[in-house]
């Protein structure tokens, strides 16, 4: 008993497992769910055919006993009143009980007669339903296909421009931009290189000029004393 269970249940689960698997990829394939629903009406029309046409055939039978009852009845109605004008009791006894097996034979043919046409109607009904349905879902196929196309087709391009604006122009402009900004920088350092030589000409050039006045100023000095001194010999 329990490994029956066992069984069962797994088998429900491996059950359970496929359709989600199904199910999954008829979201991806859509058309591959319509095909399985229209295949799956169009099985069940052929099964309803081949009953309405059994029940068709049963209402045609039903109506050809009812006619030959029909038929019979009427013979033996018009015989009953020829033996009954001839004084024929005997014949019209047997007449009269042939008479009213037909009558209750011709009453339930009559019955069965408005339940067959009943059957045929309400299947040829059901028939046509189903050949709508599986006209419906064709159609019905195509709209929703061609919606998802359109989608589809609409999220591509949009994908396409979110990827042309991010990942392609803005890269590029980035390294322009990163170009553009070195070259400056090489030019500043080229401007500063210059004024930085410039700097360190001037510098030595003041020193030496610095040099030179002091030298000049020293001899000027050394000349101013040597005038003193001979001044100074000569008054005494």
């Amino acid at each position: 008993m329990a490994e029956t269970n066992f069984w069962t249940r797994m088998s429900n689960l491996w059950s359970g497992f496929v359709s989600l698997w199904i199910s999954d990829i008829e979201k991806k394939h859509p058309e591959i769910a319509y095909e399985n629903a229209i295949n799956s009406m169009a099985v069940k029309y052929t099964r309803l055919k081949s009953a309405t046409a059994a029940i068709i055939r049963r209402r045609d039978e039903i109506t050809h006993r009812l006619g030959a009852a029909t038929q019979d009845l009427n013979a033996v109605k018009h015989d009953l009143e020829a033996a009954l004008s001839t004084g024929q009791d005997d014949l019209s006894l047997v007449l009269i009980e042939k008479k009213n097996l037909l009558e209750a034979s011709v009453n339930e043919l009559n019955a069965e007669m408005a339940q067959a046409k009943g059957d045929a109607d309400d299947a040829k009904a059901s028939l046509v339903s189903v050949k709508q349905e599986i006209a419906k879902l064709k159609a019905e196929k195509d709209r929703m296909l061609a919606k998802m196309q359109s989608a589809q087709a609409r999220v591509k391009i949009q994908e396409q421009l979110e990827g042309i604006s991010v990942d392609a122009e803005v890269k590029a402009l980035e390294n322009v931009r990163e170009h553009i900004k070195n070259k400056v920088a090489e030019a500043n350092l080229g401007k500063e290189l210059a004024d930085s030589d410039l700097d360190q000409r001037l510098k030595k050039l003041r020193e030496r000029s610095g040099s030179i006045t002091a030298r000049a100023e020293l001899d000027a000095l050394k000349a101013a004393r040597a005038q003193q001194a001979e001044a100074a010999q000569r008054k005494m």
